[in-house]
């Protein structure tokens, strides 16, 4: 991606992470009780990290990343967006977590870090499609995982990113290379309580009222490209998972919300994945 796309994505994201946290109700309270923002599958496919040094690329504000040091991970977040990173920051203080949160495009980071100086890489959730040269990426996962290390990564299906607000096709599914181009949005109004476990702020609804005039830059890889890189780049492919529900966040305004703060298609809908998890270690 362009420096121009990657700052456009940035100021982007830097608005709508205002507006996600705007809705959420003291989430260091929430977090510093032995609260967790993550869900079962992220922890299942991620296994036990006691004492283990963790990297979450694409950290976002960084709600995961303390849920992640909660089960007893050494935890490194790296976002491109200085105001999730300025958030993140703070929430660890209030929090009393030890974390590390550092402002850096994912690949600047890789290609900087140290070879070997993590043991588990973790990414989730609307997280890949931000990276434009994925293959590139994996070659930075591997080369910063211990021999032994292990890539983890829950995120949403590339196929739901190929249909509108109805349902209908509208995206391919193959576009290697193409960037799609559209402000990020107030997911988290959209989604309510499934996204925010701490509880609602009096002005949740304002969603409608956000507007971000920024375009976020982000990239479709099919499941296809996404194993084929990992594997090209040396990594050892452990767990494939495909779920027929959505965690969180209601990507698309056609799901419904089903138990566990999950969205799932509507009645008289046949299913299709929604989600994808993957497991992978490095040789």
């Amino acid at each position: 991606m362009s420096d121009d796309l990657l700052d456009e994505t940035r100021r982007s994201w830097n608005l709508a992470t205002r507006a996600h946290n705007r809705h959420k109700r003291d989430q260091a309270g929430f977090l510093r009780g032995g609260g967790s923002t993550l869900f079962p599958e992220e922890t299942e496919l991620a296994g036990d990290l006691r004492g283990a040094r963790l990297l979450h690329l694409l950290c976002n504000a960084g709600q995961d990343t303390l849920s992640l040091a909660g089960h007893g991970a050494v935890v490194t977040g790296v976002d491109m967006s200085d105001e999730a990173i300025r958030f993140a920051t703070r929430l660890a203080h209030e929090v009393e977590l030890p974390a590390t949160f550092i402002e850096s495009e994912a690949q600047a980071f890789l290609d900087r870090a140290e070879p070997g100086s993590f043991d588990v890489v973790f990414m989730s959730y609307g997280a890949l499609i931000w990276i434009a040269d994925i293959k590139r990426l994996f070659h930075g996962i591997n080369r910063v995982l211990m021999p032994g290390g292990r890539y983890v990564t829950l995120d949403f299906h590339p196929l739901v990113w190929s249909f509108d607000d109805q349902l209908r096709l509208k995206d391919p599914y193959f576009a290697p290379g193409h960037p799609f181009s559209d402000p990020v949005s107030d997911y988290v109004g959209e989604s309510g309580a499934a996204l925010a476990p701490s509880g609602l702020t009096p002005d949740a609804g304002d969603e409608a009222a956000f507007v971000n005039p920024h375009k976020a830059h982000s990239y479709q890889h099919t499941v296809a490209d996404q194993l084929t890189a990992m594997i090209d780049a040396g990594l050892t492919i452990s767990t494939v998972r495909e779920y027929p529900f959505g965690n969180g966040c209601r990507v698309n305004p056609c799901l419904v919300e089903s138990e566990g703060r999950r969205f799932i298609m509507p009645d008289g809908v046949p299913n299709l994945p929604l989600m994808l998890g993957v497991v992978a270690v490095r040789r």
